[in-house]
């Protein structure tokens, strides 16, 4: 079996916003996470621009990966997250932009803060208060302060507590009681 790394996230919060948005018109998209079945990995290779092996994060019985699509358009996977659950919190392994969703030309805005906030809620789900916690590069810690309300533990540990939760989801899922 190949060794698990820790991978640190790089992924960016290029906005927060209330669903998703094309970036080139300013149109809003309402969002549907769900977990991933083995079927719809098919498509979510290396070979068509996914940068990490999500098959394998798929088969780690510990963990749990999710999609991120546009309500109405399920078939167009927008993002990708991998958590586990742990037992006080929810560490997030990895968090990755569809491969058209990355760079200057990207078609859609908000993908990487949607998934993150529904590690919160998901968080809230498990009965951990929203507490998220994920490593970082170096270079993001600030960013992900600035952008998610996540404080620096120490080392490249990021923890996302339940008040920055709760503000990352009311701006993504509006109207549910955590």
């Amino acid at each position: 079996m190949k060794k698990d790394e820790n991978n640190e996230l790089d992924f960016l919060v290029d906005k927060l916003t209330n669903s998703i948005e094309n970036v080139v018109t300013g149109d809003s998209f309402q969002t549907v996470v769900s977990l991933v079945s083995t079927s719809d990995l098919k498509a979510i290779t290396k070979k068509n621009g996914w940068l990490f092996n999500w098959k394998f994060e798929h088969k780690q019985p510990e963990r749990e990966v999710y999609n991120l699509t546009i309500v109405g358009n399920q078939n167009v996977v927008q993002g990708l997250m991998c958590v586990e659950v742990k037992q006080d919190h929810l560490y997030m392994h990895l968090v990755e932009n569809a491969p058209f969703n990355r760079g200057k030309a990207k078609m859609y805005a908000g993908v990487p803060g949607n998934l993150v906030a529904f590690a919160c809620r998901l968080s809230f789900q498990r009965g951990h208060e929203g507490n998220v916690s994920f490593l970082s590069k170096t270079d993001l810690i600030n960013h992900y302060e600035k952008t998610l309300g996540a404080f620096h533990f120490g080392g490249r540990v990021m923890i996302i507590e339940t008040k920055s939760a709760i503000k990352l989801i009311n701006r993504y899922f509006k109207n549910l009681d955590l």
